[in-house]
């Protein structure tokens, strides 16, 4: 707490010393706050000197008194959805007002450069369907704040940023699986809805999270210098916390979006409870019970030819499957059917963003008869054949291109796999191979690259082993 105050003291000394009013970035003209709820709003002015903040959708006036560091906070009642209203600040004779506000939807979108891509995308790697998607995302329902990359020793009190309509030339600059995933609720509710991105290519989980989270994980590094942030940046634990996180702490959400993992592949074995010890601490600090997290599995993608390739990802995505059964209103989308071979970055973002908002839709919003992903349930083994049943299947699993599959390996006590033929029948997927003759354990998809193929609903089904080798 003392390093923030000396932070915040060097950063607002001019206003400290004078009676006016200073909002961070996020609190500005085009914001979306959070509707039927208490939203924070803060500040910093004078040291001691009183604030009053009046909201034009209830014509209510709230009085604050600023702390000795210069900081105030209010929190208003928001209405149903609606507006545009605004929003006006006063401290003698200073006054500042933000104008255009509406009140809907709120998400924070956040992670590595899946979630960063802009709808431009990257050199040579565009994103599928972007030139069609311009031309017709004109929405001023749909706002969006775009944070400013920030790795940083020492925890911040703002952020870079700027709220921003729908539009041709925003979106093409803004993440396209968050655009993705706030156009497909703006269709669906109907209601203003507003995107806080704060993302950065090439991130370690670690660097989202708290120094006082990563004690439990004695693989991190637990002592922190400029350093190992001006060499490390968005891989160095604590440092996005500290710069990107952390100044948004408190803005009223619904819930939050989540695109990460790659980074993390050479530290597999323990990204299930550090991705669910992130998402704890994210709700701690917020302060807003349980919120929903929802988050993709990462795509599959030939790690070959870079410094992991001897870690097969797919065990990346088994621990990524894990975090959805060990944290409350938590749920993953399946991405095994969207990656490019040679790409890291798959081109299909809207499948990205719209399966996010499927989960929103059917869990937060509790929209009926959407479809659900399935998930590995059981195997039994009968004779020379293994049976896998699946849970959350309530309508039936299938093979995307044909009746059969080439993506199942199986193995017999000497955990030698094998190529397997598979086969559905009555909902339960049978695998064989006549080089196995006493199986003991299946695999699917469990490899760096491959294309997924078992799918439910229209939803492919996450990679998954039976055994634990």
């Amino acid at each position: 707490m003392k390093r923030i105050l000396l932070i915040m003291t060097a950063a607002f000394a001019a206003i400290l010393t004078k009676a006016e009013v200073k909002l961070p970035s996020f609190f500005a003209d085009n914001m979306v706050l959070q509707q039927q709820s208490e939203c924070n709003i803060w500040g910093w002015t004078a040291p001691s000197q009183k604030v009053t903040v009046s909201t034009s959708w209830d014509n209510q006036t709230i009085t604050a008194t600023a702390s000795p560091d210069g900081r105030f906070n209010v929190r208003v009642k928001t209405p149903a959805a609606g507006g545009p209203y605004s929003i006006t600040f006063r401290q003698g004779r200073d006054h500042v007002q933000l104008s255009n506000v509406l009140i809907g939807e709120v998400w924070l979108c956040s992670g590595q450069s899946n979630m960063e891509m802009l709808m431009k995308g990257y050199k040579a790697q565009p994103v599928e369907g972007a030139t069609e998607e311009l031309l017709s995302c004109n929405d001023d329902g749909l706002r969006m704040f775009y944070g400013k990359r920030s790795a940083q020793l020492e925890p911040q009190a703002d952020i870079a940023g700027t709220w921003q309509a729908s539009s041709t030339a925003t979106v093409r600059e803004f993440s396209a699986t968050a655009y993705f995933f706030g156009k497909t609720l703006r269709k669906s509710l109907g209601v203003p809805v507003g995107l806080i991105v704060t993302a950065y290519g090439g991130s370690a989980c670690e660097a989202w999270m708290k120094a006082d989270w990563l004690k439990a994980f004695p693989q991190v590094q637990q002592t922190i210098t400029a350093e190992d942030v001006g060499k490390l940046q968005q891989r160095c634990p604590t440092a996005l916390y500290n710069g990107q996180l952390l100044p948004l702490v408190g803005y009223g959400i619904r819930g939050a979006i989540w695109y990460q993992g790659e980074d993390n592949v050479p530290r597999y074995d323990y990204y299930a409870p550090l991705m669910a010890r992130m998402i704890q601490g994210w709700r701690d600090e917020w302060r807003q019970g349980d919120f929903p997290f929802y988050y993709c599995q990462i795509a599959p993608f030939d790690y070959t030819d870079i410094d992991w390739a001897k870690y097969n990802s797919a065990l990346l995505r088994e621990q990524q499957s894990k975090v959805e059964t060990m944290v409350t209103n938590c749920r993953m989308a399946v991405l095994l059917d969207t990656g490019i071979k040679d790409v890291i970055h798959p081109r299909k973002k809207r499948q990205a963003g719209e399966r996010l908002a499927l989960l929103a839709l059917s869990h937060t919003y509790e929209m009926k008869g959407l479809p659900e992903y399935a998930t590995y349930a059981s195997v039994e083994f009968k004779g020379d054949t293994a049976v896998v049943a699946l849970d959350r299947s309530k309508e039936w699993v299938y093979f995307e291109h044909g009746s059969k599959s080439t993506n199942f390996e199986i193995a017999g006590s000497d955990r030698v796999f094998h190529p397997a033929e598979a086969w559905i029948s009555r909902n339960r997927v049978y695998v064989r191979s006549s080089k196995v003759p006493h199986p003991v354990a299946v695999r699917y998809a469990f490899k760096d690259w491959v294309v997924g193929d078992l799918m439910h609903d229209g939803l492919p089904v996450s990679s998954f082993r039976t055994d634990n080798w």
